[in-house]
């Protein structure tokens, strides 16, 4: 089987899908490796690295007619950019990488229709055995890291506390809303830097894993049993809760020198955790960094991929921070990658396994139509009967 190593066309996207260190295993395993030329260029890999590593160099014309392609963004994910790879699209091609199916179902449904067989690696299951596939944290967890830096940058204060000679300077405090992956290094980072760093999460269960980063866990008098969603993330919850979340947390928030928002829910627009109200009453030159931006922002006031002064207070709506440090986020999603596509081709790939639940689950659409329920239910399509025995089409849609 010929894989191919897309270079990317969103804009802004500096990462690779492969990086040439994984290379090598992928031709042990029997796969001959292409890579576009200059894919890797802007993740400081070049085309010679590949070829050393035992892959070949070859044009994007030549890079689709492979059996496989590996990408970092792709339908949904690639925004604009998909048209031009959705025409190159060949009948029986497998596509492997990000695909936004929860938010941008029509992308995926239109690879559907060329006939491709679609992976999304969001929809990776966290289960043990996937934890080395799961791109949504590795990822995470280097732009927890980058929003506490560009935060750092942005505050007109330093985050330690001093003692010097002219004086004593107070430690900046920092709040982080959202105690998931991103939240977590943003935690890490902020008290690496020697800020005084509390959190808040939804989820009571993260009380430990915030108090073991060395922050304070903020509890609120609010109820949130019913919080957490099967594999560990937080649900969506009734606005009632969220208005009397918003009403609690605001003491909290005012109090702070910068807040890094970080809560989302796969496939929904992000909750508001921070009104305009709440931003009125920071202090002038506190910052706000706002990593759900993309999803419509925890911070009411956040303009997504700008940054804003509002009631002096910077508000900042990064969009891919992991593209702003490319070596490294290169490195982490190509190990992603090859462990998923190493493992679908001891499943037997290209023919499809259903019986295992990380192929099952990270399907997205197979034989001329999508497949995963929760896709198909944002698509507006009516639910598949069953999914076909292995190597045989996907069935029709019931009526």
């Amino acid at each position: 089987m010929k894989v191919a190593v897309l270079s990317e066309t969103f804009p802004g996207e500096r990462r690779v899908a492969l990086v040439p260190a994984a290379v090598g295993p992928l031709v042990k395993a029997g796969l001959e490796v292409v890579v576009e030329a200059g894919a890797g260029l802007a993740a400081g890999h070049a085309d010679e690295a590949y070829r050393a590593a035992g892959a070949s160099i070859v044009s994007r014309d030549d890079a689709f007619a492979a059996d496989c392609l590996l990408t970092v963004r792709t339908c949904g994910a690639n925004g604009t950019a998909w048209a031009a790879d959705r025409d190159r699209l060949r009948q029986g091609v497998i596509l492997i990488g990000t695909c936004d199916p929860l938010a941008d179902s029509q992308s995926c449904r239109e690879a559907a229709d060329r006939g491709a067989t679609v992976f999304a690696l969001e929809l990776v299951p966290r289960i043990t055995r996937a934890q080395s596939m799961d791109v949504l944290s590795s990822q995470a967890n280097i732009a927890g890291y980058r929003a506490v830096l560009l935060a750092a940058t942005t505050l007109p204060r330093i985050f330690p506390m001093m003692t010097t000679a002219a004086g004593t300077v107070t430690p900046a405090k920092v709040l982080v809303l959202g105690a998931g992956v991103a939240g977590l290094q943003a935690i890490a980072t902020a008290k690496r830097l020697g800020a005084q760093v509390s959190a808040y999460d939804v989820r009571p269960a993260v009380k430990e894993q915030v108090q073991s980063l060395g922050a304070k866990f903020v509890e609120l008098a609010i109820e949130t049993g019913s919080s957490e969603a099967a594999g560990g993330y937080a649900k969506a919850m009734g606005e009632d809760f969220y208005v009397r979340q918003r009403e609690l947390l605001g003491r909290v928030v005012a109090d702070s020198d910068v807040v890094v928002c970080t809560a989302m829910i796969p496939g929904q627009k992000a909750p508001i955790l921070v009104t305009r109200e709440m931003v009125a009453k920071m202090r002038p030159g506190s910052v706000i960094v706002d990593l759900a931006a993309e999803r419509g922002g925890n911070c009411e006031a956040t303009a997504c991929g700008d940054s804003t002064v509002v009631d002096g207070v910077t508000i900042l709506g990064p969009t891919n921070l992991p593209a702003e440090v490319p070596f490294h986020t290169s490195q982490l999603y190509s190990r992603n990658i090859s462990t998923f596509l190493t493992h679908l081709v001891k499943l037997g790939l290209p023919e499809v396994s259903l019986d295992d639940e990380i192929c099952r689950d990270t399907l997205v659409a197979r034989g001329g139509q999508l497949v995963h329920p929760k896709v198909r239910e944002r698509a507006g399509l009516a639910p598949l009967e069953s999914l076909a025995p292995v190597g045989s089409p996907a069935p029709s849609p019931q009526s």
